[in-house]
């Protein structure tokens, strides 16, 4: 289904989650809940983990992006693996936390589609790049070293995974990839739980361009990344985080240019500022937004860091002007 809509209009992502979180300045106790009240450690900024404490807050931000023209959200399951909540000893708590999130907001989509079914909504559930580098050493004294194996990751992606299908997402977002090494480890356990279950979800994923060296953190420059994922049946392929929508518009020139899939881009609310603040405007991120639009790069657009539902309402407006990117196999039709 969505598909058939991408070949017919834009689809826009929504903006960020823990910004609007951050706006709501919760405190340690807000984190902890009564679920949590005796928690041997910190939980203050574990914003997944306010899917169960404080779940209608999270459902609130779902329904501010959807209200605002988002035709996809994110599910808030970025850090819910088992390996990312190991630094707050929640590590047993993966699979609900995915499945709490997922359940969440596909409420939120089943209220705005029941509201216009002309717009269906959907939920992606997003699947973040864990702390941990299966390509790269943490310890520069020992290069041969790995905080994590692909095993590892494979074990934790699967746990995610049957979370959020269980809780109801309509398609899955690899995200964030910095280390590609981790992309195929989620891909491989993507693809090992649909043929055990006999399902199938639209797939996305989406690197990160760390710096205007043009290349992912373990080194691989455009091309190479697209290359090493398109061996998996993708509904698009992307690029968000880490620069903002000036920066990245070359390197999703590039991308739009050699890939057979879908496209997508959720860039930052541009580069932040010294105290780690993302200053760019609605209006100045809509203005260059529509570079994207005018020359036919984007099937998918969104934003992340910095990014709120202003952002996106003018987002969405912008989107609505222009034709979505022909695929070179749509070309083909």
């Amino acid at each position: 289904m969505i598909e058939d809509i991408l070949k017919e209009r834009i689809l826009v992502l929504d903006g960020a989650m823990g910004t609007m979180i951050q706006q709501l300045k919760f405190t340690e106790s807000d984190y902890r809940g009564e679920q949590f009240k005796d928690h041997p450690c910190p939980l203050g900024g574990n914003n997944d983990l306010l899917s169960i404490t404080q779940a209608n807050a999270i459902k609130k931000i779902h329904e501010a992006y959807f209200t605002a023209g988002a035709d996809i959200v994110e599910t808030n399951t970025f850090s819910s693996t088992s390996i990312a909540m190991a630094d707050y000893q929640l590590e047993h708590l993966a699979y609900k936390l995915n499945y709490q999130s997922a359940k969440i907001a596909k409420e939120a989509a089943d209220k705005f589609t029941t509201l216009n079914p002309h717009k269906p909504r959907f939920i992606a559930g997003s699947i973040g790049p864990t702390n941990k580098t299966a390509s790269m050493s943490p310890d520069v004294n020992d290069p041969g070293y790995r905080a994590v194996t692909f095993d590892d990751l494979f074990e934790a992606y699967t746990e995610q995974i049957k979370g959020l299908v269980e809780g109801g997402v309509d398609l899955l977002l690899v995200e964030t990839i910095f280390d590609t090494l981790n992309a195929k480890a989620a891909l491989f356990a993507i693809n090992h739980f649909f043929e055990t279950n006999k399902i199938k979800l639209p797939i996305m994923v989406s690197g990160t361009i760390t710096d205007n060296s043009g290349r992912t953190l373990s080194g691989q420059t455009v091309e190479a990344f697209s290359v090493s994922v398109s061996h998996f049946p993708l509904l698009s392929i992307g690029f968000n985080c880490a620069l903002g929508a000036d920066q990245l518009l070359p390197h999703m020139k590039t991308l739009s240019g050699i890939t057979p899939f879908f496209t997508s881009a959720h860039p930052n609310a541009g580069l932040p500022n010294a105290f780690g603040e993302y200053e760019e405007t609605p209006e100045e991120m809509a203005l260059l937004i529509r570079d994207y639009l005018e020359q036919n790069l984007v099937n998918i657009v969104g934003g992340c860091c910095g990014t709120t539902p202003d952002h996106i309402r003018l987002i969405a407006e912008e989107a609505e002007k222009f034709s979505p990117r022909i695929t070179r196999e749509n070309k083909n039709v």
